[in-house]
């Protein structure tokens, strides 16, 4: 791993006078370009390590997966809107996740539907909802999972149609960054931390405290031109400075082709039960079209809390 350092200065002139203040800091690794901010600098960070624990990253996904092992509360805001940016369904509901004896369900503690959220069934209109619902709830009981993530790959194999679309954006959500097979003309286009797709983006490396948490902040943009070739076109990351934990990510996706495109922003907190570390808030706007369906555009919020085992 090739890595070069060069300095950029900024100068600001008053009238005859002139400051140089402290600048950020570029470092090359490889083919990326990454501007170092001057606390980073000073931090003494180990750049090409930390970029590989970024692009190597599991603690974004198995938050998601600790879900499956763990009681919990969650607010549920689900709102599906028409082109005009109006309401025509929405749910709001209070659910329960109960564990016990290896197995977890589900209570509905509240649930106010509006509109066509449901059709005669109480089956969802929507495949934002059934993709909400695939997150976040659960649909009898479910036995004999774990949060394992080592060796558990998300895979479109076996499934087509609408179920290939979900898995696809799943893949995205939980692994935001890393290859994604099955997406066509594209799947290599997700893989922003490799040197092929350095020359898309501008990467910076902050600090700053969240939620009271000091972390690194590592930014990746996609450049002015760009936009076309790439699906992620923003991710912001707050890792812990200590455990390199993920402790809030908010990311742009967008995608086009000829049986379907989407464009969705996400945003996600985390937080710890126990030793776990488990998403808390998670928010999502996105605008979603698949071939033979009509387009879908929908907002939705979910608020986790009292976690417990």
């Amino acid at each position: 791993m090739t890595v070069v350092l060069f300095g950029i200065c900024r100068v600001a002139c008053f009238g005859q006078d002139s400051t140089v203040h402290a600048a950020d800091t570029m470092v090359k690794v490889d083919k990326k370009e990454i501007t170092l901010s001057e606390v980073v600098v000073n931090s003494k960070l180990n750049v090409p390590t930390f970029i590989n624990r970024i692009k190597n990253d599991s603690t974004f996904y198995k938050a998601f997966r600790n879900l499956h092992i763990l009681n919990f509360s969650s607010i549920n805001d689900i709102r599906m809107m028409d082109k005009s940016g109006n309401a025509q369904a929405t749910l709001f509901s209070k659910t329960k996740q109960l564990r016990d004896s290896g197995c977890r369900s589900m209570q509905v503690l509240e649930e106010q539907p509006t509109g066509d959220f449901y059709n005669d069934n109480h089956q969802y209109n929507y495949y934002t909802a059934q993709m909400y619902a695939s997150l976040f709830f659960t649909n009898g009981k479910l036995c004999g999972e774990d949060n394992i993530v080592a060796g558990k790959e998300f895979s479109t194999e076996g499934k087509s149609g609408m179920e290939k679309h979900k898995e696809q954006l799943k893949m995205l959500f939980f692994n935001p960054g890393k290859k994604i097979n099955g997406l066509p003309f594209m799947s290599s286009k997700t893989a922003i931390y490799d040197d092929e797709m350095a020359e898309y983006y501008d990467m910076s490396i902050d600090m700053d405290d969240y939620n009271k948490t000091s972390c690194y902040i590592f930014k990746q943009k996609v450049k002015p031109g760009k936009e076309d070739d790439v699906v992620v076109d923003e991710m912001i990351t707050w890792f812990n400075d200590k455990t390199f934990e993920v402790v809030a990510r908010t990311y742009s996706l967008s995608y086009s082709a000829m049986v379907y495109d989407f464009k969705v922003s996400m945003e996600v907190q985390m937080t710890h039960a126990g030793d776990l570390l488990v998403p808390s808030l998670l928010r999502y706007n996105g605008n979603w079209k698949a071939v033979f369906k009509k387009r879908e555009r929908g907002v939705f919020t979910a608020t986790l809390f009292d976690f417990g085992k």
